[in-house]
């Protein structure tokens, strides 16, 4: 059963009629990439620094100075229906003109049963028309920081982002947009995160091939393809304040706080038809620069309790652990899924080279 509510919640999502501007278009963009950053509950807007930047602020490139970096990362969700993977690249250039990096992302279901043709021409309800299909979305993320002017107090970053969506032999969609990211040092070791998500709104187009998708019994055509051939998805701004406090020798601790703002109406805790904010927090406790401790929570929103009939506060936790040993990372972290009182938690588990911690 959660299969297949998953599945149809992934189909309708995707070729139901609905509006041309959507809340949740190109969402697999927003899961985010790194253990860390996820264990921390996104609150990394401010001080992430290596190759999983492109996904929180691509400013924190400018943190790594010499050599590159390369990473992976993959995830498991809804008891492995869905698996999410990421892998990325990244190098300061010569002369010190900034950061290159490079990312791909992919979300894929796999196994989906194709119930459109369950009915033959005649009504009759027939289960060897059942097939199964997958749905993959990728996306490539071309992302550069720099210093402008050679301030060295502010970091400015940019990710390009080229979209591929398919939906079986239903749908397949491209899409492309920018992120632009900022992060300003100031004199008291104050660390100021800005990431604007498509900052000139994503535009998806699609194609949708009828024929796989309609079906016909008794002369009506049920399933007609959506009127509404492109989407686009809003801008999402993420503000973050950061400072690392250093204990002794040995330990440290890194929290962050900050907000989200979606230009729409959601669930969050103050929402109205221009925006909807809400808050986040998270933190990573560091001992001697290799064993890391990491907590966080965010996406806090109002539901409506069936029960009871009152409204209630939700959030999602999240926590992980993480070990470096010269130049190698490994991270592990754990999250609710964001669904509103369920009980989904989901793995996941990065790896991070860096050859300039080699080199030390």
């Amino acid at each position: 059963m959660k299969r297949i509510l998953f599945c149809l919640l992934i189909i309708f999502s995707r070729l139901s009629d609905a509006q041309i501007i959507r809340k949740y278009s190109n969402e697999f963009l927003n899961i985010g990439a790194g253990a860390r950053g996820l264990a921390m509950g996104g609150a990394v807007v401010s001080n992430q620094d290596d190759v999983y930047s492109p996904m929180w602020n691509p400013a924190g490139l400018m943190k790594i100075d010499r050599d590159w970096q390369v990473a992976a990362m993959h995830a498991e969700y809804f008891e492995s229906i869905a698996k999410y993977d990421y892998i990325a690249y990244a190098k300061p250039l010569d002369y010190g003109n900034g950061v290159f990096a490079i990312s791909l992302v992919r979300l894929g279901v796999d196994n989906i049963l194709n119930t459109t043709q369950l009915i033959d021409p005649e009504g009759n309800i027939d289960y060897d028309r059942i097939s199964s299909f997958s749905t993959s979305d990728y996306a490539a993320l071309f992302s550069y920081a720099f210093h402008p002017n050679g301030n060295q107090k502010l970091d400015l970053g940019a990710t390009a982002k080229v979209v591929y969506r398919n939906v079986g032999k239903f749908a397949s969609g491209y899409g492309f947009g920018f992120d632009l990211g900022a992060i300003y040092h100031t004199d008291t070791d104050w660390n100021l995160g800005f990431m604007l998500r498509d900052a000139t709104t994503t535009v998806n187009f699609w194609t949708i091939n009828q024929k796989e998708l309609s079906a016909v019994v008794n002369g009506e055509e049920f399933n007609p393809a959506p009127a509404d051939k492109m989407e686009i998805t809003m801008p999402k701004l993420n503000l973050g304040v950061s400072k690392t406090y250093e204990f002794n020798r040995d330990l440290k601790l890194l929290p962050e706080a900050g907000v989200n703002i979606d230009f729409a109406k959601t669930a969050a805790l103050i929402s109205t038809d221009f925006a909807s904010i809400t808050p986040y927090v998270g933190g990573e406790l560091i001992f001697q620069d290799m064993i890391f401790i990491r907590l966080g929570v965010n996406r806090f929103q109002t539901i409506s309790d069936i029960e009871d009939l009152k409204r209630k506060v939700s959030f999602q936790p999240s926590g992980g652990i993480g070990i470096r040993y010269k130049g190698l990372t490994l991270d592990y972290a754990i999250t609710n899924s964001g669904i509103g009182g369920s009980n989904f938690y989901s793995n996941f588990f990065s790896l991070k080279l860096d050859m300039q911690g080699f080199r030390n």
